[in-house]
């Protein structure tokens, strides 16, 4: 570590590598086996992942979040009032403990919203072998599509992983997906499933900086 880096509040070792949980004066760094996942600096995108999702919908009830992360996502799902259910999976027992201590400032509401549950495991698994349909799936998975840690997370954007959020989405329902840069090939492979396919970009905090993209996709 060099003297300029974070201090860890936390490290632990998961079936998955290495997961650290780093300060940084008032905010917080989640780190997966050396590489920066996200922050509590801003949350823009995460919080456009849903809301642009709920407003394309229109009217939806059912909503999953893949991914906790640091809860940007959660918290403006639950702002929107005609959700009556809300579902997170996410594969880290870790990062929900998180929420519990270090991060319990930012998510404790939401986390006690009576319409929202969290499930400790894989996304791609619980859309695989749930028989629970959603009007909504927002996806927030490492990187996003091709910047992924795991090959898991390299499979739920790929053909296969797609056809399974097609199975799980109701007729009419919309797929929102995180990405830290636009992926044409996953945009392709989007339409092959999901005719109806937009692109929002969020402008950089930063100059010269990578916009964020949030891709959605409705289900016919």
């Amino acid at each position: 570590m060099h003297d300029t880096d974070p201090p860890d509040v936390d490290r632990v070792v998961t079936p998955r590598g290495e997961l650290v949980l780093r300060r940084s004066g008032e905010h917080y760094e989640v780190v997966s086996n050396g590489m920066f996942l996200m922050d509590t600096r801003d949350g823009r995108s995460e919080r456009l992942l849903v809301d642009e999702a709920v407003a394309w919908h229109g009217a939806p009830r059912c909503l999953l979040v893949g991914g906790l992360g640091v809860g940007f996502s959660l918290r403006a799902a639950v702002m929107h009032a005609g959700l009556q259910r809300i579902v997170v999976a996410e594969v880290e027992q870790q990062v929900v403990d998180w929420h519990a201590t270090h991060l319990a400032h930012l998510t404790a509401e939401a986390l006690a919203d009576p319409r929202v549950e969290v499930v400790v495991a894989d996304v791609g698994e619980v859309l695989a072998t749930s028989e629970e349909t959603y009007d909504v799936v927002c996806l927030d998975v490492d990187n996003g599509p091709d910047w992924t840690v795991t090959d898991d997370n390299t499979r739920l954007y790929a053909a296969q992983g797609l056809a399974r959020v097609h199975r799980s989405l109701r007729p009419g329902g919309v797929l929102a997906v995180w990405a830290a840069r636009p992926v044409p090939e996953f945009e392709s492979r989007l339409r092959e499933q999901l005719t109806r396919v937009r692109l929002v970009e969020v402008p950089p905090a930063l100059p010269r900086a990578e916009p964020d993209v949030v891709y959605l996709a409705r289900r016919p």
